[in-house]
């Protein structure tokens, strides 16, 4: 009997402890806030210099990604390499990881929005980043057709491709 009355005091507490985890949801601009001990430069192996190109990778912060994607000026845009060649030069490294960067960018994106919901009107011009293929970004606020009303509406020209759009440069 003991040993039962133990054994379900646990799963209570296990279960507890997964709720707790569940309603504490951080929300967009606390992601972007939130460094990591990064931006991080770190070694590549033999392997991963042929995948990357280069012996020194940057792992940057979310902030450093959101704030190369607010300098993106009304009818400009900016791929995802031109921000990692940004964040390798201001590092002194030979590349930037292309993972983390698109990551950083879908937060500051949905940041960007957050902002906007609640009023502010300066956010970060998330709509002008791409896809380092030219592509637009799915994952973006509103899907491919928001990405794509809100560029045709700074004057750039897209084309549909399969099931992708692209911008014509």
């Amino acid at each position: 009997m003991k040993t039962e009355k133990n054994t379900s005091e646990k799963s209570v507490k296990k279960s507890s402890k997964k709720l707790v985890k569940k309603s504490v949801k951080k929300s967009w601009n606390e992601k972007l806030n939130d460094a990591k001990d990064l931006p991080r430069i770190i070694e590549l192996n033999a392997e991963a210099q042929k995948r990357w190109g280069g012996k020194t990778m940057v792992i940057p912060s979310p902030i450093e990604v959101d704030a190369i994607m607010k300098t993106a000026k009304k009818g400009k845009i900016l791929t995802i390499n031109d921000i990692r060649k940004q964040l390798s030069e201001k590092h002194s490294t030979e590349t930037a990881c292309p993972i983390t960067t698109g990551i950083f960018a879908w937060i500051s994106s949905h940041a960007a929005e957050e902002d906007r919901k609640a009023g502010k009107k300066k956010i970060t011009p998330y709509w002008r980043t791409i896809k380092s293929t030219g592509e637009l970004n799915e994952k973006y606020p509103g899907g491919l057709l928001a990405h794509k009303r809100a560029l045709q509406a700074e004057g750039h020209e897209i084309v549909k491709k399969g099931k992708k759009y692209k911008v014509v440069k």
